[in-house]
């Protein structure tokens, strides 16, 4: 009879991002052999629970976020996976979300909507942020068009951190920034501070200042006035990743560091950033028109029954403003709802293709390998493993 492995799980349950990890690690388990598992009720950042010390389990996953934490798990000399950012123990697997990636998502979130002015507003306590930060200025570095600016926030770890102070001086930051802004706050809970401080400065969210977080935590961004838009981590994968490594490690494979970037899900659009910060009203109409019926099979002489104008002036004036042609747009649009499709459906490839007016599925593969550099049906399993 195989052996049962007592496996501890050092995560946080009080947020989102966390309790979808959770949710990953149960689904391995339960599609493998089970586990006995030792789940401590603590919060972020908790000093590790008395009993670990003398534990004589199998193995641990951990968000390995404090030198507490990180020295105890060293003395223990088990088997671990880190499904925290913060890098405090080498020579370990890490499984973590694709900031980047994230941060890609976020500019083409606003830029798509015609912002040109955008902004960041970090947290400087975590890697994540940091890391998110670079890809935004990685990615808004390429394009000449966009205007950006950013936050330097305090670290709270500061003897004299005052939200009160850091507060004001957020904003006054966001009093100053070109109007009509986009501000991609680090995660959730940033842009919720961003979002009480536009209501009680009388800024207008989103036609002044559209706000996009990260976590996607519904009850929050739900609760935010308005509600919060939010990148969407796959945070589920990143547990059964996590979950599959240390399985393979309990069962004789090596320990070793290994870095697993976990890609974002896409974007969930709630009030806070859905908007057009397009002063064009002809652009604004054909790209809201766009958007409803892309999927609809619609081509650029539909779009030309809705703006009173000539193909080629509609065509310049459209590519001047987005970057890209009305052709593109309706693609890109039919791409996204594809994605979509994939992820949260099992829904087979040819009926994804009728559903998205692709005339057939083999030319859906084809616009969506251009697209996205792989095939559907790869794209899928990335997602879904």
């Amino acid at each position: 009879m195989k052996k049962l492995h007592h496996v501890a799980l050092l995560i946080e349950t009080s947020n989102a991002y966390a309790r979808g990890v959770l949710e990953g690690i149960v689904s391995y388990i339960h599609e493998h052999d089970p586990w006995s598992i030792y789940l401590p009720e603590q919060e972020r950042g908790a000093k590790p629970p008395s009993w670990i010390k003398d534990w004589r389990g199998d193995g641990l996953i951990v968000r390995i976020e404090t030198e507490e934490i990180a020295k105890t798990i060293k003395r223990l000399n088990k088997p671990v996976v880190d499904v925290s950012a913060a890098r405090r123990v080498e020579g370990i697997p890490w499984v973590e979300t694709n900031d980047h990636a994230i941060a890609q998502l976020a500019v083409e979130h606003f830029t798509s909507r015609g912002f040109k002015n955008l902004a960041f507003c970090g947290d400087p306590d975590f890697n994540w942020s940091r890391w998110r930060e670079e890809g935004f200025i990685e990615e808004t570095q390429t394009r000449p068009d966009l205007h950006c600016n950013y936050f330097t926030a305090t670290s709270r770890t500061l003897p004299h951190y005052s939200w009160n102070r850091e507060k004001n001086r957020l904003a006054k930051w966001i009093e100053s920034l070109p109007k009509p802004v986009g501000i991609f706050a680090c995660y959730d809970i940033r842009a919720q501070q961003v979002l009480d401080i536009c209501r009680e400065q009388a800024i207008d969210v989103p036609d002044e200042v559209a706000v996009l977080g990260v976590d996607n935590d519904e009850l929050l961004c739900n609760l935010c006035y308005p509600p919060l838009s939010s990148v969407i981590p796959d945070a589920y994968r990143t547990g059964r990743e996590a979950a599959k490594l240390l399985d393979r490690m309990m069962n004789g494979g090596e320990m070793r560091e290994e870095r697993h970037l976990i890609e974002p899900l896409g974007v969930a659009t709630r009030q806070s950033s859905d908007v057009l910060a397009i002063e064009d009203p002809d652009i604004a109409t054909a790209i809201r028109f766009i958007r409803e019926n892309a999927c609809e099979g619609i081509n650029v002489k539909d779009i030309l029954k809705q703006v009173p104008m000539t193909r080629r002036a509609f065509e310049l004036r459209f590519h001047a403003l987005l970057g890209r042609t009305p052709h593109q747009e309706i693609i890109r649009q039919r791409v996204e709802r594809v994605k979509r499709l994939l992820i949260e459906t099992d829904l087979p490839l040819k009926t994804i293709a009728r559903n998205t007016r692709f005339e057939h599925e083999e030319y859906m593969s084809v616009v969506f390998r251009r697209a996205t550099g792989m095939p559907p049906g790869q794209y899928r399993q990335s997602r879904n493993q």
